[in-house]
């Protein structure tokens, strides 16, 4: 099939389609007049791979769900490298939520501090804004 072809069956554009063959997720054959040639696997594979960016993997981190199913497993996620590569990304969102929670806390601290100086009589405080 063809790169518009993949595209549509895997619900992606041309575009994603040339940007995961740059990463080297997709090695489609090349037929003599040039024009590449791809397969039902790698519909499977721009599926998949389009479904871990939605989880905030890198095209990098894909890698080793795509060499799992390359290894004619039937799912991506089965292969201990996949396996990591999801620990891996579970602990950066840990890490974010830590992070997130941090700042929420400073941003209400800096709000009720904010408000109760509002709450101080007029004589109390510097000039307002």
């Amino acid at each position: 099939m063809h790169i518009g072809d993949l595209a549509a069956e895997a619900g992606v554009t041309v575009k994603a389609v040339r940007y995961y063959e740059s990463q080297g997720l997709l090695k489609p054959e090349r037929q003599p007049n040039g024009y590449r040639r791809y397969t039902a696997e790698d519909v499977v594979i721009v599926r998949e791979v389009k479904a871990l960016l939605s989880l905030g993997l890198t095209a990098e981190q894909t890698y080793p769900f795509i060499e799992c199913l390359r290894a004619g497993n039937d799912r991506a996620d089965v292969c201990p490298a996949s396996l990591t590569a999801y620990r891996l990304r579970i602990a950066e969102v840990d890490r974010r939520i830590a992070e997130l929670t941090d700042l929420r806390g400073k941003l209400t601290g800096l709000l009720a501090d904010a408000e109760n100086w509002r709450r101080r009589p007029v004589h109390e405080r510097p000039a307002e804004c």
